[in-house]
């Protein structure tokens, strides 16, 4: 009996862990399609970037895949929440999982040297887990404490570690080399996780990365239909996109490199070139 309760366990965890990976499809690409709307009348046009991507064949096979199974499932799913849930509650959700990812924040600014905002993230997390009713409010966001999102992909980029080959993730969606190891230390290290494993909750760990995927493809659910409509080649568009914003947070922790990086990037008011 005890091993039939187990191999049920574990059949929930597998079923839990292919609903978490289908629920976090494309959102690590969706996150930069906002930077990359501009130009006239609202036209994308990204120039491709075929440096920094040796495996272009592999990530094209596996954009698409991903791609079809954001279409067919990802995106109704975003629709549906939205149509169902009010706006006031999917901010609740989105701040209280805000809050829950803020101490990895705070750790990774500390790992920048970046003390005043590892002290802001510290003040966030106090401040909206009691007045703001465990994260639900967003209180810390109307004293000036924005929230900012740091990971151990960053914190490698400050630390002078290159991104290596761009890398398209199956399911999880666009990535480095660089930003998959910081995805990896940022997952172990969660004390969310840690403290739900060692509770023997950890199914409620796979709920929380299904039900954050989900808000934030309802959250950019026009930058997306956006990016779809007017890039000529999706693909590009979406890894351009990335490259720019993974440099760009990088660069925000290296202030005497930000106005560099920033006049190396184009101007995309008109397309270069259609990709075929």
């Amino acid at each position: 009996m005890q091993f039939h309760n187990k191999s049920i366990k574990a059949g929930k965890i597998a079923g839990l862990l292919s609903v978490t990976a289908l629920a976090c499809l494309l959102t690590a690409g969706c996150a930069t399609a906002q930077k990359a709307t501009s130009g006239k009348k609202g036209q994308v046009a990204v120039e491709a970037q075929d440096n920094d991507d040796p495996l272009e064949g592999y990530n094209r096979f596996m954009f698409r895949v991903n791609d079809a199974l954001d279409r067919a499932i990802m995106e109704p799913v975003a629709r549906g929440y939205r149509y169902i849930v009010p706006r006031p509650a999917r901010m609740g959700v989105r701040n209280f999982l805000h809050n829950l990812r803020t101490p990895i924040n705070a750790a990774n600014n500390l790992l920048q040297g970046d003390v005043r905002g590892a002290a802001a993230d510290v003040s966030r997390f106090a401040m909206n887990s009691t007045i703001g009713l465990g994260g639900l409010i967003d209180i810390a966001k109307d004293t000036g404490l924005p929230y900012q999102s740091e990971d151990f992909g960053q914190t490698m980029g400050v630390w002078g570690v290159g991104q290596g080959p761009y890398l398209v993730l199956p399911l999880l969606g666009p990535s480095t080399i660089r930003d998959t190891a910081g995805l990896i230390v940022d997952s172990y290290a969660d004390p969310v996780r840690i403290y739900l494993f060692n509770t023997d909750h950890d199914s409620w760990y796979y709920i929380r990365s299904g039900v954050s995927s989900v808000d934030k493809r309802e959250e950019l659910l026009e930058a997306i239909d956006d990016l779809r409509r007017h890039s000529f080649d999706f693909y590009a568009a979406t890894r351009s996109a990335y490259l720019q914003e993974r440099q760009a947070m990088v660069n925000d922790k290296r202030p005497h490199k930000a106005a560099a990086s920033a006049a190396a990037i184009p101007d995309y008011d008109e397309p270069r070139h259609k990709a075929h």
